[in-house]
């Protein structure tokens, strides 16, 4: 198969109401797997999650670990633990969470096209939106990563997609969870979690699309998105 995010035909999913936090991670290596296997075509799955505090595999062996994953519990964000890298990433209605899986012959090859690919069509879904966008690891930035995805007014910047991947042998998924609307309860608890593993951090790095296009709704991205990917492959939409 060709090597990059656009291979042929996609079927998207918009998928109704959150299974449940640990259960939506779970879901998007079920997909996986039977990508693998073939019993999957290439597919886009897009859902609002539930509160959720997906920690890293590194966090967990962190000192602070347990004091954040229980001032995660009480504020009613379930931690869980993720298969793919990163830092911890906290989230909730307001945002919007894709996985888009295909089988593969070799899916190590492309898988730095990919994060391109994919960060790029984000950007795009945001632009129409009205968000000015951009790509790249923001300094202190919360989960850190280069092909992190934020937004900028043209002085201030911050993140609105962290993307993360996981490969296995005859498939791949790539994944982000894109910030739309956020809370200041939200963000202090991003804030905290973090001093509690004693993580880097710049609070001024943590945003939603609202920020900048104020009318924004998770919704009104879904659309947005399909269309960016509709300019990119031929799509169904169930």
């Amino acid at each position: 198969m060709a090597e990059g995010l656009f291979t042929g035909h996609l079927e998207v999913v918009v998928q109704d109401t959150s299974f449940g936090a640990r259960q939506d991670l779970d879901y998007a290596l079920h997909l996986l797997s039977a990508a693998r296997d073939g019993a999957v075509a290439p597919t886009m799955r897009i859902y609002r999650p539930r509160p959720t505090a997906a920690f890293g595999q590194r966090d967990v062996r962190l000192p602070g670990y347990a004091a954040a994953a229980a001032r995660c519990q009480e504020a009613g964000y379930a931690p869980v633990v993720r298969k793919s890298g990163g830092r911890v990433a906290i989230y909730d209605e307001g945002a919007v969470v894709i996985d888009h899986v295909e089988p593969a012959t070799d899916a190590i090859v492309g898988s730095q096209q990919r994060y391109g690919e994919f960060s790029a069509v984000i950007a795009d879904a945001l632009e129409r939106a009205g968000v000015g966008a951009g790509i790249g690891e923001l300094p202190g930035e919360y989960c850190a990563g280069e092909h992190s995805v934020y937004g900028t007014d043209g002085l201030h910047r911050a993140k609105l997609a962290g993307v993360a991947q996981r490969v296995i042998a005859g498939a791949w998924v790539i994944s982000a969870v894109v910030s739309i609307e956020d809370t200041a309860s939200l963000r202090r608890l991003i804030t905290d979690v973090y001093a509690d593993l004693d993580l880097p951090l710049d609070p001024g790095t943590i945003g939603s699309a609202t920020d900048f296009a104020p009318a924004i709704t998770p919704d009104a991205f879904i659309e947005h998105l399909v269309w960016a990917y509709g300019q990119r492959t031929d799509l169904t939409v169930r």
